[in-house]
C-alpha cells in the first residue's frame, strides 16, 4: 500500500514539472517527504537497497506524471486557457498554509522573516516583468548545448521549492515546446533537457540542503515569496 502511495505521489509531484505556477518542490513539502527525499538522492550509495525502494515508486510516478499531464494540459489550455489559469492560482494559493506551518516546525515565527518573502515576491514580479518585454522568437529549433543549460536552470525549479520550473521555461520562450515535446515523447528534445535537468538537481540539492540546515525558516519564508509571485505568471494581467 506505501509503494501505491508513493506512486501516486510521484504522480503528483511530475505534475508540477507541466503545470504553469506549480512547483513540484512545494508538493514534495506538502507530502511530507522533501527532506528524505534529498538524503535518500544525495546519500544514495550509504544505503542502496532502501534509497531504491523509497525513490523507485516516486520516480516511476514523476515520469508517468509528466507525460499524462503533458497531453491532457495540451488540450485544456487550448480550449480553456482562462479557466485552467485561475484554478492554477487558486492551488498555488491553496499550498500556502502548509508552507507557513512547514516554515514554523523547527522554530517560532519571526517578523523579520517576512522580509525574505517580501524581497523573493519582488524578484518573481521582476522576473515576470522582464519576460515580458522579451522579444519573442518563433524559431522551433534549439541547440544540444542551450537545450541542456536550459535543463539545468530548469532544475531550480524542481528541487527548491515555490520556484516553478514552467516559470523557468517561460523566461528561456521553451514552455510551450517543451509541453509540446513531453506530450509525444519527443526524445532529440527531451534528452538534452534531462542531461542538464540531471546535472542541475545534484547542484541545487547540495545547495538546498544547506541552506535547510543553516537557514531553515528563512529559506521557508524566501519560497513563500517565490510561490506568490509564480500568480503574475500565470495571469499577469491581474496588477499589471
Amino acid at each position: 500500500m506505501k509503494y501505491l502511495k508513493d506512486f501516486f505521489k510521484g504522480i503528483l509531484i511530475g505534475s508540477g514539472a507541466i503545470l504553469p505556477g506549480i512547483s513540484s518542490g512545494v508538493l514534495c513539502v506538502i507530502f511530507g517527504i522533501y527532506e528524505t527525499l534529498l538524503n535518500c538522492v544525495l546519500n544514495f550509495f550509504k544505503n542502496i537497497k532502501e534509497n531504491i525502494k523509497f525513490l523507485f515508486p516516486i520516480i516511476l510516478g514523476t515520469f508517468v506524471g509528466i507525460i499524462l499531464f503533458g497531453n491532457i494540459l495540451k488540450y485544456l489550455f487550448f480550449a480553456y486557457p482562462i479557466q485552467i489559469k485561475f484554478i492554477f492560482i487558486g492551488l498555488i494559493l491553496g499550498s500556502i498554509p502548509a508552507l507557513i506551518k512547514e516554515s514554523t516546525k523547527k522554530t517560532k515565527f519571526k517578523p523579520y522573516y517576512l522580509i525574505f518573502t517580501l524581497f523573493s515576491l519582488f524578484i518573481g514580479i521582476f522576473f515576470v516583468i522582464f519576460e515580458k518585454n522579451l522579444a519573442t522568437t518563433s524559431t522551433t529549433e534549439y541547440s544540444f548545448l542551450f537545450l541542456i543549460i536550459s535543463g539545468f536552470i530548469m532544475s531550480a525549479g524542481v528541487i527548491i521549492p515555490g520556484v516553478s520550473s514552467t516559470l523557468i521555461l517561460m523566461l528561456l520562450g521553451i514552455y510551450e515546446p517543451y509541453l509540446g515535446a513531453v506530450s509525444c515523447v519527443y526524445l532529440p528534445f527531451i534528452f538534452p533537457l534531462c542531461i542538464g535537468l540531471f546535472l542541475g538537481s545534484l547542484f541545487f540539492m547540495k545547495v538546498t540542503q544547506f541552506l535547510f540546515k543553516n537557514f531553515y525558516p528563512q529559506t521557508f519564508f524566501t519560497i513563500i515569496g517565490f510561490t506568490l509571485g509564480s500568480i503574475f505568471v500565470l495571469y499577469p494581467r491581474i496588477f499589471f
